[in-house]
């Protein structure tokens, strides 16, 4: 992952209402969630929800599938994973007695 993209991603998960619909749509799994039932979920209303979908769509965070009248949203899970590895890449490399595999 790139540096501007890790800040994208990041800067989208930075705002909280973004980061509980992500959450939502991370555990509904690859099956994800229509934007009704994420609005509902998330006590949303539709032009908020719609704003803060396309944020985390820029991000490269979530995809979308249209289905019929309604879209499904899904957490774009190798997004994520490239995120959290862009994170920890360097963890503990300036401390030899730090031990990644225990969590950094």
């Amino acid at each position: 992952m790139e540096h501007k993209d890790a800040t994208d991603a990041l800067a989208a998960l930075g705002h909280a209402t973004r980061l509980s619909i992500f959450r939502l749509l991370v555990q509904a799994g690859n099956g994800g969630k229509l934007a009704g039932d994420i609005a509902q979920a998330l006590s949303l209303p539709g032009a908020t929800l719609s704003f803060h979908l396309k944020e985390l769509m820029a991000a490269g965070l979530i995809s979308a599938e249209q289905r019929g009248r309604t879209i499904c949203y899904r957490a774009e899970f190798a997004a994520m994973n490239a995120l959290v590895a862009y994170l920890t890449e360097n963890c503990c490399a300036d401390d030899q007695a730090c031990d990644p595999s225990a969590g950094c």
